[in-house]
């Protein structure tokens, strides 16, 4: 493979990581902060991950693997944005039972994902051949497995599914597949997506009753997902695939590998907040908070009631 298409393949995972947190912590940091966050969260948090997991660091060296970034993108990304919640607070104006505001938009991102999903996660295999196929399979077995148990998960504690649990499921068997999808048969793919549809429930519910304002779940779905799917390598991996097959050792560097991930994560991104703050406004005023951000700093507004049909 040419070296700038390897670096292109990466420089994608990278530039999605950050956009990622971004969404658990909507309305209350302005650009300026954004960008800063951004700028050093890359340096200090992604990069060093991703050396460590994909570069030939320490964690390399003692066998962790990581197919397609579940812990590298999704961990990191998940921890970050839990980070980022608790340091922030909450939105000031955030009302009790917030509904989604367009689901057929929130339905075409997530067909987007779908889309984009399959092509990093066989990517990972870094040529076309039997790894990426396997890869692209185990990628829309989770994918599905996790939406129905999500959903099913949601008939029996709530009583009913909505349109977001199938949307959410889905993303969620897509978070907790990506670490192991080219470490694992088909088979085992459904067993990652039923323990997405649980866990994945579970901390969401847990994030929930604590009072964490997540505004899209990201560490519940994401943040969560990566964690748990990285740790299944250990116990699911099957050596025939690509190498690596399940074992106590395996489970123990995987646990090991992805908890010390998680941990510096959350507390680079909490030192990183913390200085920022103390070197410059991050917050927006509550004044920029009550009119809408995207009025006051971008001087446009994601839904403009005001204008009537054919004016």
């Amino acid at each position: 493979m040419p070296f700038v298409c390897f670096f292109l393949f990466q420089l994608m995972f990278c530039v999605i990581t950050v956009p990622l947190i971004s969404g658990a912590f909507a309305e209350r940091l302005n650009i300026k902060g954004y960008v800063w966050l951004l700028i050093v969260w890359t340096l200090l948090v992604y990069i060093p991950v991703c050396h460590w997991v994909w570069g030939g660091g320490f964690l390399q060296k003692i066998g962790f693997v990581d197919f397609a970034g579940g812990t590298v993108i999704h961990t990191t990304a998940g921890f970050a944005a839990l980070a980022s919640i608790i340091f922030l607070g909450k939105r000031q104006l955030k009302q009790k039972g917030m509904k989604p505001s367009n689901l057929m938009a929130a339905a075409i991102g997530t067909g987007l994902l779908w889309f984009g999903w399959l092509g990093f996660n066989s990517g990972g295999a870094l040529r076309a051949g039997a790894l990426a196929a396997t890869a692209f399979a185990n990628t829309i077995v989770g994918l599905a497995s996790g939406m129905v148990v999500w959903m099913l998960y949601a008939k029996f504690v709530r009583g009913k599914v909505n349109f977001v649990d199938v949307l959410t499921g889905s993303i969620a068997g897509l978070a907790t597949i990506t670490p192991c999808a080219g470490y694992i048969s088909p088979s085992s793919a459904v067993i990652v997506g039923i323990v997405a549809g649980i866990i994945c429930n579970l901390a969401v519910s847990l994030q929930e009753h604590i009072g964490w304002d997540d505004a899209l779940g990201v560490w519940g779905v994401h943040g969560i997902g990566g964690f748990t799917g990285s740790i299944l390598i250990g116990l699911l991996a099957d050596r025939t695939v690509n190498g690596v097959g399940a074992s106590f050792h395996q489970f123990l560097v995987q646990a090991g590998g992805v908890i010390l991930v998680a941990a510096y994560s959350f507390i680079i991104t909490l030192l990183i907040l913390k200085v920022l703050s103390m070197l410059t406004q991050i917050r927006p005023s509550d004044t920029v908070i009550a009119k809408g951000l995207d009025q006051q700093l971008l001087d446009e507004t994601s839904y403009d009631l005001s204008v009537k049909g054919g004016e």
